[in-house]
C-alpha cells in the first residue's frame, strides 16, 4: 500500500505541475511570438526596401514602354501618310509595267511573224 500512496502522491504532485505549466506557456509562447514579430519587423522592412525598389523599376518600365508605344505610334502614322502618298504612284507603275508587258507580247508576234516570213522565203 505504500507504493500505492507512493503513486498517488507522484500523480497529484503532477497535476498541479500540469496546471502550472499552461499558465507558463503563454507567458513564453508570448515571448516567442514577440520575437518572431521582431524578426518579422526587420525582415518586413528589408521585404519592403525591395518590393520599393520592385515598384520604382516596374514604374520606369512602364514609362520606358508607354514612350517606346508613342513613338511607334507615330512612326507608323508617318508611315501610313507616306504609304497614302505612294499608293498613286504604285498603281501607275503597276499600269506602266502591265502597258510594257502588252507591248513585248505585241513585239514578240510581230518578230515571230517577219521569222516565220523569212523562213518562208530561204525555202
Amino acid at each position: 500500500m505504500s507504493e500505492s500512496l507512493w503513486n498517488s502522491e507522484i500523480v497529484e504532485e503532477a497535476q498541479p505541475e500540469e496546471q502550472a505549466e499552461p499558465v507558463a506557456e503563454p507567458a513564453a509562447e508570448a515571448a516567442a511570438e514577440l520575437a518572431a514579430e521582431a524578426s518579422a519587423v526587420t525582415l518586413s522592412v528589408d521585404e519592403f526596401s525591395a518590393l520599393e525598389e520592385r515598384i520604382q523599376r516596374t514604374v520606369n518600365l512602364v514609362k520606358f514602354e508607354r514612350q517606346a508605344r508613342a513613338t511607334a505610334e507615330e512612326r507608323a502614322i508617318t508611315l501610313q501618310t507616306q504609304l497614302r502618298e505612294q499608293a498613286p504612284l504604285a498603281e501607275q507603275l503597276q499600269k506602266e509595267i502591265n502597258a510594257l508587258r502588252e507591248e513585248r507580247a505585241q513585239v514578240r508576234q510581230r518578230v515571230e511573224r517577219i521569222l516565220s516570213q523569212l523562213d518562208a522565203l530561204e525555202l
